[in-house]
């Protein structure tokens, strides 16, 4: 006689499923959306970085919680798209500062403007008390967890 088989959870049980359905909605929605502007949502993220002021890449890096090398290619290729500025710091060629360049600056109002679009799409018919519920929940994973870094993918 087989030996009786624990029961196994439906996927649907789960939140981590719900919350990862809806996320992947939400994401290649929105990667679709900034593709459209020739750029990657890990190249948005970056940019709305510098949007604030210049940054050191490893201080971008540690702000992101990503590696320097990962920094670097997005620095490369944001430069070659004439999104950003690379300068050497204080006379320093190896120690560089990340910029906007007038072109990345004139392209994060648009990312940004189709990132609340996104949201709007997804989370808009919420009530006010529901979106701030689903923050918190989130924030406190995060401060439980130790979370760090920014989601770019």
């Amino acid at each position: 006689m087989p030996a009786a088989r624990k029961p196994v959870s439906p996927l649907e049980t789960h939140l981590g499923y719900w919350l990862r359905y809806v996320s992947n909605q939400v994401s290649y929605a929105f990667a679709a959306k900034v593709q459209a502007c020739g750029v990657t949502v890990a190249e948005w993220v970056v940019l709305r970085e510098l949007y604030d002021g210049e940054c050191m890449p490893s201080a971008l890096a540690a702000r992101l919680g990503m590696t320097r090398g990962a920094i670097s290619k997005l620095a490369e290729r944001l430069s070659d798209k004439d999104l950003i500025r690379r300068s050497a710091k204080d006379g320093d060629g190896r120690a560089q500062t990340l910029s906007l360049a007038p072109g990345g600056r004139a392209l994060v109002p648009k990312l940004a403007a189709l990132a609340d679009a996104n949201d709007a799409e997804f989370f808009g018919h919420l009530d006010h008390t529901s979106l701030k519920t689903i923050e918190a929940a989130m924030r406190e994973i995060i401060r439980r967890r130790g979370l760090k870094g920014v989601p770019v993918d």
